[in-house]
Formats: C-alpha cells, sequence, structure tokens
C-alpha cells in the first residue's frame, strides 16, 4: 500500500480477487473437457483480439463472442457449453468482505470498478442472490461501475478518471484496492491511493481502521 500521507475519504473496490473468489484454472479445464485441448494458446490469442476488449466494454454483442469463440476453437459447441464454460472460473462471494463494506458505506461513499462482461454479470448476480440475504450487489455501493457498462477498462486511466469526475473524488484522498498490479499501476497513474490486495488477504483485515 503507498504510504497513506493524506486521510481516506472514499473507496473503489475490485470485484474479482477481491469480493468475489475467482479460479481462472476451472474455466481452461471445462474448456479443454469440451474437447479443446489447445485452450491455453486459444485463449491467448483471443484475448489479443479486439473483440475480447470489445465484450469487456460493451461494444459487442454476446451471441458475437460466442460466434467467434466457436469459430475459432473449431467447434460446435452450443451457446449453452461454451457460456458455462465461460462462466466456471466463478466461485463464492467473500460475505464477511460484504458485510465490511456495509458497515464502510455508513462512514464514506464506497465504489465498485470491475473489468466483466454481460455474460460473467448475469452469472454472478444469480451466484448472489443464493449466497446473500441482501437483495441486489450493487446495493453495497455508493455506486457500481461495470467495464461493460461504462465502456472503460482498467487499467487503462480513462475509467478511473470517469469515476472520479462523475462522483467529484479527489484522488489524493480516494482509495483504489485492486489484486491485479497493472490495474494498481493504472490507478496510481492518475493519483490515487492504492493497495494490490495479496491472495492471503481480505479487505476486512487490511482496512479495518477505516471503521474506526
Amino acid at each position: 500500500m503507498n504510504s497513506t500521507i493524506h486521510p481516506v475519504n472514499a473507496v473503489i473496490f475490485d470485484l474479482g480477487g477481491v469480493l468475489i473468489n475467482l479460479a481462472p484454472d476451472r474455466t481452461r479445464q471445462a474448456f479443454i473437457d469440451l474437447g479443446i485441448p489447445h485452450f491455453d494458446q486459444l485463449f491467448t490469442v483471443f484475448k489479443a483480439t479486439p473483440l475480447f476488449d470489445k465484450l469487456e466494454t460493451g461494444h459487442t454483442e454476446i451471441e458475437e463472442f460466442i460466434t467467434s469463440l466457436r469459430k475459432e476453437s473449431g467447434t460446435t459447441l452450443s451457446n449453452t457449453e461454451i457460456v458455462g464454460a465461460w462462466n466456471a472460473m466463478l466461485l463464492d462471494f467473500r460475505i464477511e468482505s460484504l458485510n465490511f463494506i456495509h458497515e464502510l458505506k455508513k462512514k464514506m461513499p464506497v465504489f465498485l470498478f470491475s473489468n466483466t462482461n454481460r455474460i460473467h454479470y448475469e452469472s454472478f448476480s444469480q451466484t448472489f442472490k443464493k449466497e446473500s440475504a441482501y437483495p441486489d450487489l450493487d446495493d453495497f455501493f455508493t455506486k457500481a461501475y461495470y467495464s461493460h457498462d461504462i465502456g472503460f477498462r482498467k487499467p487503462h486511466p480513462e475509467g478511473f478518471q470517469y469515476i472520479l469526475e462523475e462522483q467529484q473524488l479527489n484522488p489524493v484522498t480516494t482509495l483504489f484496492v485492486d489484486d491485479n498490479a497493472d490495474n494498481i499501476k493504472g490507478a496510481t497513474s492518475v493519483g490515487l491511493q492504492t493497495h494490490l490486495l495479496l491472495p492471503e488477504e481480505s479487505i476486512e483485515s487490511v482496512f479495518d481502521y477505516l471503521l474506526k
């Protein structure tokens, strides 16, 4: 974490790896089980194409993404099979961390900034309803920002600037928390305080001082 010279008056949290557990290898194995043994190579190439970026910034339809993945993999997999494998990486929510945010929101504005896509969003929204007593994930935040809704992805500075300007936040007194080092660099470039959340850390243990 950057040296905290300034107070924290607002916090922006990442989602995956911070508030929901992820297992990317499960998606990899799911596609291998569906007959795509070269998934690692395929995904590396596919992720480098504009279509992946367009999916996560809401500039392409789900059907176009699925059709392209089917074509690149050389398979005849159904939409349901592809969506199921794509969502296999999404695990359970960190309920204790969400409870922490519920309390933190009483003290200061709290935001979510997630790189995601409509396929994942629909899946983890359903998981949230099953695992939580709360009606909607977005209710935990002053406002939730999803890349496929706002058209910007981390680590690009434009996404952070979009939130800062819309919410009239001072980056010097705003903390950004993410588990991805590249995203931390993007946040630092616009002047945000940052913390790279390590695998063994939880936000409630690291930031309990904010509730005091």
